[in-house]
């Protein structure tokens, strides 16, 4: 407290001070205003929810797309105005300090407290004349090692322990009936929250029980079909976007139900807890594209040194907190979609890695996975994921979130029956041949593993909206030596990120090349898949090929105009879909597993997984039906059975599911006459 009060007066006096010289000059004064600006936040006892809802607007307005051109926060513009020396620096650290309005709503005075001083720090560095970016960086550096201990224990702490986020006071005991309760987060509020909420607090109360109860049952199933004692385990982390928070509240209550006590965590603002998506309750973005250009900022003081003492810092946390790691249930998330497509631009202005950087960044990525699985025993954890549209869908949002709703609970007996006539066919083949049709240009061979005892064993799992919420769909982990050729989808959103014409080749189950026609340039393209989909490697596997048979859900897409807007959660279950990276049983290999008819699924492994490599990373492509042309099972005698001819379904026995199929035709054929 005694710092932080010493750092407002060096703040105030900021103001009145011209010592540095411009143009340096008004970024300091209004950083030092905005800073100020978050501890009045802070210092405000008894916040009022109309003085919350100004105090949003006016934080993040400067970050919007209509303010973004002349926002400090912009690398473009920073460049522009302070030149290629300081320009990534300070737009940097803009960056950070727009994370510190949730710090003050939320009350976390460590983390406003070190934020002015490294801004005082840089501020200090200017205002003595003749600063060089070497110098600059280092503060940075310095900052960045000394606080991650804390930093890193501080967000572990938040995902494990149940006893330190607001959060949860707001969903459980709050009046949700007024929308204003949004601003108690501090993140940025939308008309997509309102709108979410003031539709949910319409529904009768019965209806978001019933919606909450697909959720956790969802979750409790996961223990139940892999085998895994619960009993052990006290916490869940319930994973939401803000406006959910009725369901959210019937889902906590039916949690703890089954012995399970809620941790609801917020996504990370900054730079040393980010990771490579938002991870805990999310809103709305205020511009995707600030977020976008501030992909990379660490690759301002990235090196092998902070990566060892990160990797030490993470450790130490978890160790401190091992029995809240053990006690661990797994997340159960809940997913939205319905954002306006976003396709970023790709600015040579913003902080990007360097090749030594993208090569300790995987290594990071694979060491901090080993560490969280060390103490969160994957084979001891379950998950569920389910996901609803968000009122920016547009005008049919309501229609279409009852259509989700009932997508969501399709008859599990009735799939059951006919995936299992798809798996026993596909069981028989040594490889599965996939093609594209019209003008997608898919042509792939995707190898099966050898069934020793094909009366006991099968490759593929029979998946029925346990863990992985809408039903529809057979998946395996393939056999990488022998799957080879093109994979080609016209459209595709991955992990909210627009690609156009991606175009995937594998040899021996390893992508080899890849191109995709959202910029220009071929060297953006392939930067950008790089980035976005490898994950800065060089390349990765095939870990997952799935049949989706959900073409229930497929029809709904086509009848309301939104098949590129839905989640790769539900586009899964709309076609063939191929995984790039881990498999699906990642970390959880020796877990049995049995399909409904009592068979074993034992292709769970690859060479890599076999030998403890993981690239924690696991990313859905699905063709759907419309650029799908065959799929054949092959024998090893080379005849074959087709699955899918043209686009529907032929196997005996699943011939049903084309009907969907019918109508979602005969709705697009609608619209076009339109």
């Amino acid at each position: 407290m005694e710092r932080h009060f010493l750092n407002q007066e060096r703040l105030k006096a900021i103001l009145q001070e011209d010592s540095v010289k411009e143009p340096f000059l008004d970024y300091f004064r209004k950083m030092a205003e905005r800073l100020l600006f978050a501890d009045e936040v802070y210092g405000t006892k008894d916040k009022q929810l109309f003085q919350l809802k100004e105090w949003n607007k006016e934080w993040y307005e400067q970050i919007l797309p209509s303010e973004y051109d002349v926002c400090y926060g912009n690398p473009d513009y920073a460049r522009n105005v302070f030149g290629e020396e300081f320009g990534d620096i300070l737009c940097f650290l803009y960056a950070e300090i727009q994370g510190c309005f949730v710090y003050a709503v939320e009350g976390q005075l460590f983390e406003l407290t070190i934020m002015n001083e490294l801004f005082l720090e840089i501020y200090q560095l200017f205002l003595e004349g003749d600063v060089q970016r070497k110098t600059a960086k280092q503060v940075i550096f310095d900052h960045m090692r000394d606080y991650s201990q804390e930093l890193c224990y501080n967000r572990v702490r938040e995902q494990l322990d149940p006893c330190v986020s607001s959060a949860s006071d707001i969903v459980m005991k709050e009046d949700l009936d007024n929308t204003d309760v949004l601003y108690l987060y501090g993140e940025y509020v939308s008309e997509n929250e309102t709108k979410m909420l003031s539709f949910l607090n319409s529904l009768p109360k019965e209806r978001m029980k019933e919606i909450a109860k697909t959720f956790v049952d969802g979750y409790h199933d996961g223990f139940i079909i892999n085998n895994i004692d619960m009993s052990k385990k006290t916490t869940v982390n319930i994973r939401y976007h803000l406006g959910f928070e009725p369901i959210i509240r019937e889902a906590a209550l039916q949690f703890q139900e089954i012995g399970l006590t809620p941790i609801l965590y917020r996504g990370t603002t900054g730079v040393i807890t980010r990771g490579m998506s938002k991870v805990g309750y999310i809103s709305t973005s205020p511009n995707p594209q600030f977020e976008y250009d501030h992909r990379f900022d660490q690759a301002l003081f990235f090196n092998k040194a902070f990566m060892s003492h990160k990797l030490e810092s993470y450790r130490n946390a978890y160790e401190k907190l091992k029995e809240e790691a053990a006690a661990f249930a797994g997340p159960a998330c809940m997913e939205t979609f319905g954002e306006l497509p976003f396709t970023p631009e790709n600015k040579e202005t913003a902080l990007r890695l360097s090749e030594k950087q993208q090569k300790l960044s995987v290594e990071y990525q694979n060491e901090s996975g080993r560490i969280a699985n060390e103490y969160m025993k994957p084979e001891e954890r379950s998950f569920t994921i389910i996901a609803y549209p968000i009122p920016e869908i547009g005008e049919n949002f309501e229609a279409i979130f009852e259509e989700v709703a009932k997508v969501n609970t399709l008859d599990k007996e009735k799939y059951k029956k006919i995936q299992q006539h798809l798996i026993d066919a596909l069981d028989q083949g040594m490889e599965v041949h996939i093609k594209g049709a019209g003008e997608n240009e898919t042509d792939l061979y995707v190898a099966m593993h050898e069934l020793e005892d094909p009366e006991k064993e099968t490759n593929f799992e029979n998946c029925l909206a346990d863990v992985n919420i809408p039903v529809g769909e057979v998946f395996t982990s393939p056999k990488l030596n022998g799957t080879s050729g093109v994979l080609h989808v016209s459209e595709v959103y991955l992990r909210d990120l627009k690609f156009i014409d991606l175009r995937l080749v594998f040899k021996d189950g390893m992508i080899t090349e890849y191109s995709c026609r959202n910029f220009e340039s071929e060297e953006d393209n392939k930067a950008y898949i790089k980035q976005n989909l490898l994950y800065n490697r060089e390349t990765l596997p095939m870990g997952e090929f799935a049949v989706g048979t959900n073409t229930t859900a497929y029809a709904m897409a086509q009848k309301f105009g939104i098949l590129y807007q839905l989640p790769i959660l539900i586009v899964e279950k709309m076609g063939p879909h191929f995984a790039v990276g881990d498999t699906c049983y990642s970390h959880s290999e020796a877990t049995e597993l049995h399909n409904p008819d009592g068979k074993e699924i034992v292709a769970k492994s690859n060479c890599f997984s076999e030998k403890g490599e993981y690239f924690n990373c696991h990313t859905d492509i699905t063709i759907p039906y419309s650029e799908l042309g065959d799929i054949k099972a092959v024998r090893a005698d080379g005849s074959r059975i087709d699955i899918i001819r043209q686009g529907r379904f032929v196997l005996e026995g699943t011939e049903e599911l084309n009907e969907a199929l019918d109508e979602a035709d005969d709705g697009a054929a609608g619209l076009d006459c339109e």
